[in-house]
């Protein structure tokens, strides 16, 4: 199985892409916009988009979706619709963010999907269970690929810290809940991928994550 990983744009925000085999089909997890850096993910291992999944609607997690849905004609892209507030209106973020809109296409595709809690996808051959994980924002998900023993943790975990919860729509209380109720549950071996910086395990994080007592 092919499990790889690009940091793109100024948040250094990991981009994955997930496939059974090199030369076809895949799955892709968050678009930071940066719409060639994914392509050259892609490329790196010969392989064509079936889906894009938004852990959330963050625009270095969404802000290159419009471009790759552009050169991936066929792919479809999921969102949770609690984060259209922030999916649909990637200006809004640019200029919180810089007091501008930066030269670029930040628009998100046309008829994206909306994931829901629970939900089983099948896409690329592989079988990803949607979680919903609100706190760092009203509709964060997280995807498992338990067969693979996969957690996509998006901003919801990180190695040694989780997602921050003082932009418009976070919340602790959430947070906590979600990773106790959603997160936590999950096996110690489980690797998770995040959204920022290296992967971790969740037997890792339950023992020395220093916000642990959070959930705990």
């Amino acid at each position: 199985m092919i499990v790889d990983q690009a940091e793109l744009w100024i948040a250094a925000t990991n981009a994955w892409v997930l496939a059974r085999d090199g030369g076809g089909a895949s799955v892709l997890v968050d678009a930071p916009p940066d719409p060639e850096g994914i392509g050259a993910l892609l490329a790196r291992h010969d392989l064509h988009p079936e889906a894009l999944l938004l852990t959330h609607g963050h625009i270095d997690h969404m802000g290159g979706a419009g471009g790759v849905a552009v050169a991936n004609p066929s792919m479809r892209t999921f969102v949770h619709g609690d984060d259209d507030f922030l999916t649909m209106h990637p200006d809004e973020q640019l200029r919180s963010l810089f007091g501008m809109v930066p030269p670029g296409d930040f628009s998100p595709p046309t008829g994206m999907q909306p994931l829901v809690a629970g939900q089983s996808l099948t896409v690329a051959g592989l079988d990803i269970e949607v979680r919903h994980t609100p706190g760092h924002t009203p509709g964060h998900c997280c995807f498992l690929l338990e067969e693979k023993g996969i957690l996509l943790s998006g901003d919801q975990l990180f190695a040694g810290s989780i997602g921050r919860t003082d932009l418009p729509g976070g919340s602790m209380p959430e947070l906590a809940r979600s990773m106790a109720e959603q997160v936590m549950t999950l096996p110690d071996d489980v690797r998770v991928l995040p959204g920022h910086g290296p992967e971790t395990t969740i037997g890792r994080e339950r023992l020395t994550n220093p916000f642990r007592d959070l959930w705990q």
